[in-house]
């Protein structure tokens, strides 16, 4: 395995970087602080033009789509850098939830469903957001759904309740997961649905506050009724039932991109601690990294942060030589493991900052608040744990199935 980066991605992570630092770390400030992302994003729509005539827009798609053809594992590298920021990945255009709807739209969508919604989206023109999370369903379970969409003559009808649906607020559509099919197996019972944001019945019912902050826009999280939205029949994105099928698809290489994105939060995170320790001064000729305990610290971090970099780059590399089926317990490993290391990452260096660091003077405590999220979303830790661990004893001969702890078995004895 040579994770050497390749000679020809060099010059675009020296310039994002560059761009990074000097221009949106800045920016992020109007965020920070009891900020808005309304208050914000004239600086990031006047960002996100430069980054378009610069040549760095939509890294992470295929050059016949306007994007830089990045493979997985270069979009990774690149995703660390942007990740140094909150901002970074909406200012170049491969933000979630609207970079993983691209891509479902690129393979599954119809040429009339790409001019209507996708090409917007690559031109950054609007956003869309993802409807599939349920207040009254486990999300560890993506196969029980409450919300349903019926076939009424050339129409959809879609009822239901949905919530932690990133963006909605000012979105332009939802794709939304809906179950068309409920007598089909519980994995070919859903289907996407793409719904205009102004359809009649879309009730954005609230921006769900997390830790004490609703957010705004782009940086918000909705609770969305779906009462009765009526969308034409060619609204349906990909086939009837292949709505799991196609989330897996969309799921997959977003785990990747979530965790070198952590990556770069890690490396910012753990840049203040440093920077910190080596100037907090405790008094005369004594600064706070002269402490053991920080010393350790800061040792700690930075062993977690290359071995859960390691590993993301080696299940990158098997992803691009195999495919995702054959990495399923590798992308479920650095789901959990890189989750964790960021945030104790995050935590140490609020530590080391002391009242500074649950201020919003710097980027930790937004960190803080909205990234203790990693260890939920796109599957709980429990869950991704027990896929590793299920592969393992497969091996060993234990078939564990359901959710029974384990009292079922086949083979082995």
């Amino acid at each position: 395995m040579d994770f050497a980066i390749p000679e020809t991605l060099r010059p675009l992570l020296e310039r994002a970087r560059r761009f990074v630092d000097d221009h949106v770390i800045p920016a992020e400030r109007e965020l920070l602080g009891g900020g808005s992302f309304a208050a914000a994003e004239p600086t990031l729509r006047e960002l996100r033009a430069r980054v378009q005539a610069e040549g760095m827009w939509l890294p992470q798609l295929p050059r016949e789509w306007g994007g830089l053809g990045l493979g997985l594992l270069e979009h990774g590298l690149l995703s660390e850098v942007l990740g140094r920021s909150p901002v970074g990945h909406y200012v170049f255009g491969c933000q979630a939830p609207d970079a993983g709807n691209m891509e479902i739209l690129i393979h599954f969508g119809t040429p009339a469903q790409q001019d209507r919604w996708l090409k917007p989206l690559l031109r950054g023109e609007q956003r869309s957001c993802f409807s599939m999370t349920e207040p009254e369903q486990a999300g560890s379970n993506p196969v029980w759904l409450g919300t349903t969409a019926r076939r009424d003559g050339d129409e959809w009808v879609v009822d239901g309740r949905k919530w932690f649906t990133t963006g909605a607020d000012g979105a332009a559509f939802a794709i939304v997961m809906a179950v068309t099919k409920p007598d089909a197996a519980p994995h070919l019972r859903a289907s996407m649905v793409i719904v205009p944001a102004d359809t009649p019945g879309f009730e954005r019912v609230r921006n769900i506050s997390i830790m004490g902050e609703p957010g705004d826009g782009w940086a918000s999280h909705s609770e969305i009724a779906y009462r009765g939205c009526r969308v034409p029949a060619d609204h349906l994105l990909g086939a009837d039932g292949a709505g799991f099928l196609i989330a897996q698809a969309r799921l997959g290489p977003g785990r990747i991109h979530h965790c070198m994105r952590w990556l770069g939060i890690c490396e910012r995170a753990f840049e203040l601690m440093v920077q910190r320790a080596a100037t907090r001064e405790l008094g005369p000729d004594y600064v706070l990294g002269q402490k053991q305990t920080v010393q350790n610290w800061i040792a700690d971090a930075r062993a977690q942060i290359d071995a859960a970099k390691l590993l993301v780059l080696r299940t990158a590399w098997l992803i691009e030589r195999s495919d995702m089926r054959q990495a399923k317990a590798e992308i479920s490993a650095i789901k959990f493991f890189v989750a964790d290391v960021m945030l104790q990452t995050i935590d140490r260096a609020i530590q080391t900052h002391g009242a500074l660091g649950i201020t919003d003077d710097t980027v930790l405590a937004w960190w803080y608040r909205h990234e203790r999220g990693a260890r939920i979303y796109d599957g709980p830790d429990e869950v991704h744990r027990a896929v590793v661990a299920k592969e393992h004893l497969a091996r060993a001969g234990l078939r564990v199935r359901g959710s029974d702890g384990g009292r079922r078995r086949e083979g082995g004895e």
